[in-house]
């Protein structure tokens, strides 16, 4: 894609920290824009993690949405995802991600409980955290750390310990194959785990 390729990364409070933060900080490497957006209602822009880590969101979903992102991140934790499930401009604005051919990326617990409730991906192989695997339709379910679909452009992942997988292959989705490698090499990642050298 380009370099010109930016990233809309979603937050809510309960979002996985790790998840989120990791696909934030990997995608910057590879020289991606990153906006954060908060679906609170409120529009709060102190997000409360899942584990208590505070973060701050760049605006609130309703100013950012209509700009043109090449891609969507909805991050994980149960609590988060459900806010995004029941965030209708959440679920219109990934819905037009998906019809306008762009790039849909959910990790974790995002999968089943945002995106299967509303039939976002009628079609689509997919992953998420292995102990809501009875969110996902058997159909649909992959057991990978990181399933990409490029059928309907669907990037999914299972949880805080594949979030790098994850945030890789988002980049060499974006960026090419070569910048992933470049950013895996950065992080000194355990042999094997999404290392590019394949």
């Amino acid at each position: 894609m380009s370099a010109n390729a930016s990233v809309l990364v979603c937050l809510a409070h309960g979002s996985e920290e790790t998840e989120a933060v990791t696909t934030i900080d990997l995608l910057v490497r590879a020289g991606l824009k990153v906006v954060t957006a908060s679906v609170e209602s409120d529009g709060s822009l102190e997000i409360r993690c899942s584990r208590g880590v505070r973060l701050l969101a760049d605006a609130p979903l309703v100013e950012v949405a209509d700009n043109d992102y090449t891609a969507i991140v909805l991050p994980g934790g149960l609590k988060g995802a459900k806010t995004f499930r029941d965030s209708p401009l959440l679920v219109e604005t990934v819905r037009q991600y998906h019809l306008n051919d762009k790039i849909v990326a959910a990790i974790c617990a995002a999968a089943g409980t945002v995106l299967v409730p509303h039939d976002l991906f009628p079609v689509g192989n997919m992953t998420g955290f292995p102990g809501l695997k009875q969110t996902i339709p058997e159909e649909k379910w992959m057991e990978r750390r990181v399933v990409w679909d490029p059928r309907v452009k669907l990037l999914t992942s299972q949880g805080p310990g594949t979030a790098m997988d994850f945030a890789l292959k988002l980049i060499d989705l974006l960026v090419g194959k070569e910048m992933a490698r470049e950013v895996a090499a950065q992080l000194v990642l355990a042999p094997g785990i999404y290392d590019y050298q394949a």
